[in-house]
C-alpha cells in the first residue's frame, strides 16, 4: 500500500518530527511512503519522492521540512481537483497525509468530502485549529517569544523605555496572550479584542505615575487598532497579498509604539520578531508531541480512519473529524485572556 505524505502552509518548528514518525511507522504496516514536494503542489505537478528510513534519519531536531511547503490550494486552481485525484490514480496512492494549518486541512475536508482517502495533522504555530488542545509548533513559537521578551525587559529597564514587541497572530492571540503571560507584559494586545489605544496610553501613564520606569507592550500581528474614539478599528498590512491571496500582516507595532510616544511623552521601540518564531529546532514538547501525531497518522490510515485528525485531548491523541477541526477558528476564550489582565501594570 503507498501513502503519500505532504507538509503545507508556512513551515513549522517539529513537521520534520512528524514525517520522521510516520515514516517509522509505516514500516510496522507494510506502507510504501512518498513525500510530496511543496504541499499540494506535489500533487497537481506530480513532484514527489520515496521516504524511507534512511532519507529520513536525523531530522527529528531539524526546524523547516524536508518535503517543502508552499500555500497553493488545489481549488483556486484551474481543475486543481480533477489534477489531484488523476495523480493519485496514477501514482497508486492509497491515502494521503497532510500536515498543515487551517488552509491546508480546509483542502483536506473538502477533498475528504469529494470521496478522497484523506488524514490530517495539525501544524501551525497560531495554536488556531479547532478540536485539538494544542497543535505542534506552538510552543517552540512561544518559548522563542518568551525569550525575546525577557531580554527586551532588560534593555527596556536600563533605558527607563517602551518596548513594544509584536509577534505572530493573524486571527487570534494565543503565541502573545501565552509569552505575554511567560514573559510578564505590562499590556497584551490581541486579535480577538480591538485595541483601545486610547486606553493603552492611560495605562502606561498610569504605570509611570506609580513609580514604573518602564513597560513592555506585547502585540499580535493581527490585532486592530483604533487611533481615536470615532473611528472603525482597522487591520494594518504591507498592501501586499500571500500566497493564499490574503493582505499579509505586519507593522502594526511600529503604528503603535508610534502612538504611544505621541500619547504619552515615553520614549518608546519597536522589535518585530516575525519568522524568527517560526524557524530552527523545535522545542522538546513540540518533537514528542509531533512524533505522537506522526505514529497516529499513519494508524489512522491503516484503520481507515479518513476524514479524520490527529488531535490532542488532555495528554491522549485522539481522532476526530476534519470538518469539525476546520469549521472555524479556536480563539483565545474571554476567561483565559482575563488571566493575562490580572498581571496588566
Amino acid at each position: 500500500m503507498k501513502v503519500a505524505v505532504l507538509t503545507g502552509g508556512g513551515d513549522c518548528p517539529g513537521l520534520n518530527a512528524v514525517i520522521r514518525a510516520v515514516v517509522r511507522r509505516a514500516n510496522a504496516h507494510g506502507f510504501e511512503m512518498m513525500g510530496l514536494r511543496d504541499g499540494w503542489k506535489g500533487l497537481l505537478e506530480d513532484n514527489h519522492f520515496r521516504l524511507t528510513r534512511e532519507t529520513t534519519s536525523g531530522i527529528l531536531h531539524r526546524g523547516g521540512t524536508i518535503l517543502g511547503t508552499s500555500r497553493v490550494n488545489p481549488f483556486k486552481v484551474e481543475n486543481g481537483l480533477e489534477r489531484v485525484k488523476r495523480a493519485i490514480e496514477r501514482n497508486g496512492i492509497h491515502a494521503v497525509i497532510a500536515i498543515g494549518g487551517e488552509g491546508t486541512l480546509s483542502a483536506a475536508t473538502r477533498m475528504s468530502q469529494e470521496g478522497l482517502r484523506i488524514v490530517g495533522v495539525p501544524k501551525t504555530i497560531d495554536n488556531d485549529i479547532n478540536a485539538t488542545d494544542f497543535t505542534f509548533g506552538f510552543d517552540t513559537a512561544v518559548a522563542i517569544a518568551t525569550e525575546a521578551i525577557d531580554r527586551l525587559h532588560s534593555t527596556a529597564e536600563s533605558h527607563k523605555r517602551v518596548i513594544v514587541c509584536e509577534v505572530m497572530g493573524r486571527h487570534v492571540g494565543w503565541i502573545a496572550t501565552y509569552a505575554g503571560i511567560a514573559g510578564g507584559a505590562d499590556v497584551i494586545l490581541v486579535p480577538e479584542i480591538p485595541a483601545d489605544l486610547a486606553k493603552v496610553a492611560e495605562h502606561i501613564q498610569r504605570r509611570h505615575a506609580g513609580g514604573r520606569t518602564f513597560s513592555i507592550v506585547v502585540v499580535a500581528e493581527g490585532t486592530r487598532i483604533k487611533l481615536s474614539a470615532d473611528q472603525q478599528e482597522q487591520l494594518v498590512t504591507s498592501g501586499a497579498l500571500d500566497e493564499a491571496g490574503r493582505p499579509r500582516l505586519g507593522g502594526v507595532g511600529t503604528i503603535l509604539a508610534h502612538e504611544i510616544e505621541r500619547r504619552t511623552g515615553f520614549e518608546t521601540r519597536v522589535s518585530v520578531l516575525g519568522h524568527i518564531q517560526r524557524g530552527g529546532a523545535p522545542t522538546a514538547h513540540d518533537r514528542v508531541l509531533a512524533t505522537r501525531y506522526g505514529v497516529h497518522a499513519c494508524d489512522m490510515v491503516a484503520r481507515g480512519e479518513f476524514g479524520k485528525m490527529a488531535a490532542l485531548r488532555g495528554n491522549d491523541i485522539i481522532s476526530v473529524d476534519l470538518a469539525d477541526a476546520t469549521r472555524e477558528l479556536k480563539r483565545v476564550p474571554q476567561e483565559f485572556f482575563e488571566v493575562a489582565q490580572v498581571f496588566f501594570g
